[in-house]
């Protein structure tokens, strides 16, 4: 038997699969293209994986093909969509000469179509808005996207405890920002009497960071309608699991809002989603572009919490697959959670370049059919390395991949076909309404205007008990009364009655 027999023999072995599958592409012996399929078990899915490469080699049309294939298999996909380059997969896509003759060299035949997709955004674009609540997060949660440390989670873990405990909802940021106005203020002894002293000093910091937060955009992602996990895992009437694109174009310089977002979404799901153990194919499909947005901005302790996160949702049948330019990028312990890895092309332009490169090609299993390190940076574009687990979540052999081309738009969108989806769609108007219901913000507002009302009353019957004993006209006592009700000395009187009543 010859190499290349052999080879071929090596990929038809290791990618056979007895339930279904989705065919990625045709393996590169060689520099040819062969029919022998790589294929990717749905059952393993739920296994995570990583799609890297450089700029233009083709990470986007990768994703794309995998997400209609999912699509296809009756499975739903969300699409973190960072560049705005994935929304063409809403429409029939066009055969062009470079496609059929590609597809011809891999043995897989070509036919275009288009998906079913939900726009969706956290921002003031257009589409579905995703939002939740600050209770959603808990003060766990919260305080590590804050970046607090122990003292100052401590004191989150009160605010959280006191909103409990007086039924008081915190659902935006202005209800937390309340809180900590109120507890280091008028509340401070309250606070104290059940449930201990709190530094202004620790407040100031939390409220500084909730400011930095909500500067970059978190005001308009927390709040009410909180969204639904279950509007994710929707399939049309032909049986194709809905494709959710969360538009992400406008929040490039605001690294903190993806990541909350992320990290509040996975830990939704995880917490709401049945465990599933070993299933034929995965509930649900992630797709994180640009990904080491999320992870250059983390903080140690953020870092664990996605680490643990990506660990455990697999059983729930989820799949998590970071995008990204170098597989450097994605912290070690995540990246060993990584069962299906595709890696196109890597450019050494710098000493920096090549020594990267060679890290990479060490990730990734020895093969006797290429050098690794000298095939990243000679892969074409729409080619790249493969590596995944079979049906046993054995390895499969490292196999260089003509990939499939897509089968709806590579293009974008226009502006016209983004309102028509948008108009179609029953989450849009489902999430359209802000819903701003009586939550802390209002709670404490109304118990401190009742307080200062309470105040003000006493002391102007104060007042007129001491005035009535003169001899003065009307109009003299009503000036008398306006000039305590104005004066600033009334005004610090008032809260320090409000800190003697609170004290009681």
């Amino acid at each position: 038997m010859s190499q290349k027999d052999e080879f071929i023999q090596s990929i038809n072995d290791g990618y056979q699969t007895k339930g279904e599958s989705i065919i990625l592409g045709g393996a590169i012996y060689d520099g040819e293209p062969l029919n022998a399929h790589v294929k990717i078990p749905l059952k393993t899915l739920n296994r995570h994986g990583l799609i890297a490469g450089a700029t233009g080699t083709g990470k986007t049309k990768t994703i794309q093909v995998l997400s209609e294939q999912l699509s296809l298999a009756g499975i739903p996909v969300l699409m973190m969509d960072i560049k705005g380059d994935f929304s063409g997969i809403a429409k029939e896509g066009e055969e062009k000469p470079f496609i059929t003759e590609r597809h011809a060299k891999i043995d897989i035949p070509y036919k275009t179509s288009q998906f079913p997709v939900e726009l969706m955004t956290l921002s003031e674009q257009s589409g579905v808005k995703l939002r939740a609540t600050v209770s959603e997060f808990g003060p766990v949660l919260f305080s590590r996207i804050l970046g607090l440390n122990d003292t100052q989670s401590g004191v989150i873990s009160v605010i959280f405890k006191y909103c409990d405990d007086n039924k008081m909802p915190l659902l935006d940021l202005k209800d937390i920002k309340k809180v900590i106005n109120y507890i280091t203020e008028e509340g401070k002894d309250e606070i104290a009497a059940s449930y201990g002293k709190i530094s202004t000093a620790t407040t100031g910091t939390i409220l500084r960071k909730i400011i930095e937060l909500e500067q970059q955009g978190a005001d308009i992602f927390f709040g009410e309608l909180s969204f639904e996990i279950d509007d994710l895992m929707r399939i049309d009437e032909n049986g194709k699991g809905y494709v959710n694109i969360i538009r992400l174009t406008d929040i490039q310089d605001k690294p903190k809002l993806f990541s909350t977002f992320m990290l509040s979404l996975l830990a939704e799901i995880y917490q709401q989603m049945p465990e599933k153990g070993d299933v034929d194919q995965p509930e649900l499909v992630i797709f994180i572009d640009e990904a080491h947005l999320i992870f250059n901005e983390a903080s140690k302790v953020l870092l664990e919490q996605i680490e643990t996160i990506v660990k455990l949702i697999r059983s729930k049948g989820v799949g998590v697959y970071f995008v990204t330019q170098n597989p450097m990028d994605v912290p070690s312990g995540v990246l060993a959670q990584l069962g299906l890895k595709i890696q196109h092309a890597l450019r050494a332009f710098t000493a920096n370049d090549r020594q990267a490169i060679k890290k990479t090609a060490d990730n990734y299993p020895t093969s006797k059919y290429y050098k690794t390190d000298e095939l990243l940076t000679s892969l074409g574009i729409g080619e790249a390395l493969v590596t995944a687990l079979n049906e046993k979540g054995v390895p499969t052999p490292l196999v260089a991949t003509m990939m499939r081309a897509p089968m709806s738009r590579m293009d974008v969108l226009t502006e016209s076909e983004i309102q028509e989806i948008n108009q179609k769609s029953k989450l849009v108007k489902k999430y359209s309404e802000v819903i701003d219901r009586e939550s802390a913000y209002e709670m404490l507002t109304k118990k401190i205007n009742d307080a200062e009302q309470a105040a003000s009353s006493q002391e102007e019957e104060k007042s007129l008990r001491k005035t009535s004993n003169e001899p003065s006209t009307a109009s003299v006592v009503g000036k008398s009364v306006l000039k305590v009700v104005t004066s600033a000395t009334f005004i610090r009187g008032v809260f320090g009655v409000l800190s003697k009543m609170f004290k009681k």
